[in-house]
């Protein structure tokens, strides 16, 4: 063996110690930080996700966890813009944010980011890499944001009242027309409404390669011609002739129990045996999706440039990137969210909790379409409130 070749081994095999005693270094420095989590506390089940999750990383790594309840990170982007406009370069208010999409792209190309982590994080090594969890909504995360679960668009329907579902866009629109007022969707720019307009607008654009570019005003114009055509038609058989919109996907969820609407929507395939098994729903309430696919994506913790506590804030995203951490997350008797883990990296035990399909969940193989780029959002929600807002 060459001199070279010796001393590539050596410094191989130097630097999972040299990586181990600088994670050593950043869990020293985050005993007694407060780390500051700024997440949607919007669901009762991930509240209490949370709440254990900082119970934990209390009393394994000294760590206080305080979980912000937010309503949408778009205003934790712009909290995190006016405090380092101000001159808080050091101390500021949001040390880990639940976040993805735009709000991402966002924080990346202001250069409010801190970073980049997520790579070095000892549990980094579990994550299953055919996971989109180096792109966000088409945009690089460059080790700026660590992955914390996936997410698909699913809807639910009741088997005693709709025992054959829509299966595409086209079907939909024929179903709606079927079931009169019985159908529709949280008004943009609600999270789920806008990513039911996202996946009628991949199923429908003439070039679907063109959304994973940024946007520009010809291509929006092309490619969402179809789409406001479809939804002319779709919105005169809505639930009150598409002139109001159902707040949210939990509003839906109620409507669906009390036979007002037919369809629900969420973007975790194991919400409704959640509701289910919390009686929210029957027994019948089943999962189903697209047969060309729905829109599936990674949702991330992400650190402020200006945290205070940026090395708390690493070993609680290194916490949840843990095989126990995602097991538990994944249980849907828990919160049901899935796992961004290679299950074969992780022991047999807790395989089983996250392979579990309990009653309602989404049991059939619905293809993943990746996300339109992060900056069709705003594009697309500006449009559909001009359009259709005002009523």
């Amino acid at each position: 063996m060459k001199l070279s070749s010796l001393a590539a081994l050596a410094l191989s095999l130097a630097l999972p110690t040299l990586a181990q005693a600088d994670w050593g270094k950043i869990e020293n420095e985050a005993k007694g930080q407060t780390v500051y989590f700024n997440a949607w506390g919007g669901g009762e089940a991930i509240n209490a996700y949370i709440a254990w999750a900082a119970r934990e990383v209390k009393a394994r790594y000294g760590v206080e966890v305080k979980h912000v309840k937010i309503t949408d990170a778009a205003e934790v982007v712009k909290r995190v813009q006016t405090e380092l406009a101000a001159g808080r370069k050091t101390d500021g208010s949001v040390d880990l944010m639940w976040v993805n999409g735009e709000n991402f792209r966002n924080l990346k190309q202001a250069n409010l980011l801190f970073g980049p982590w997520a790579e070095s994080l000892p549990n980094w090594g579990l994550v299953d890499l055919n996971k989109p969890v180096r792109s966000d909504f088409s945009v690089p995360t460059q080790g700026y944001e660590a992955p914390w679960g996936t997410a698909q668009l699913t809807f639910i329907a009741d088997r005693a009242k709709t025992p054959v579902p829509p299966r595409s866009a086209t079907e939909l629109l024929a179903f709606a027309k079927a079931n009169p007022g019985r159908v529709s969707y949280p008004k943009p720019p609600d999270f789920h409404g806008t990513t039911l307009v996202k996946q009628l607008l991949l199923e429908l654009a003439p070039q679907r390669a063109l959304l994973q570019q940024p946007v520009n005003r010809e291509a929006f114009a092309s490619a969402t011609q179809p789409l406001w055509v479809y939804l002319d038609q779709l919105h005169a058989h809505l639930w009150r002739n598409g002139k109001t919109f159902p707040a949210s996907a939990a509003e839906m969820h109620r409507m669906l129990a009390d036979s007002e609407l037919k369809l629900s929507l969420t973007f975790n395939p194991n919400e409704a045996a959640n509701l289910i098994a919390s009686k929210q729903l029957p027994p019948s309430a089943y999962s189903f999706g697209f047969s060309g696919g729905t829109i599936g994506n990674v949702h991330f913790v992400a650190i402020p440039v200006n945290a205070k506590a940026q090395a708390g804030a690493q070993v609680f995203a290194n916490f949840l990137l843990s095989a126990e951490a995602q097991a538990r997350k994944a249980d849907t008797s828990v919160w049901g969210d899935g796992t961004v883990l290679d299950l074969v990296k992780i022991p047999a035990a807790l395989q089983a909790t996250m392979r579990a399909r309990p009653p309602g969940a989404l049991v059939e193989a619905v293809p993943t379409l990746a996300e339109p780029h992060a900056s069709w959002v705003e594009a697309l929600e500006a449009e559909w409130l001009k359009r259709y807002g005002s009523h």
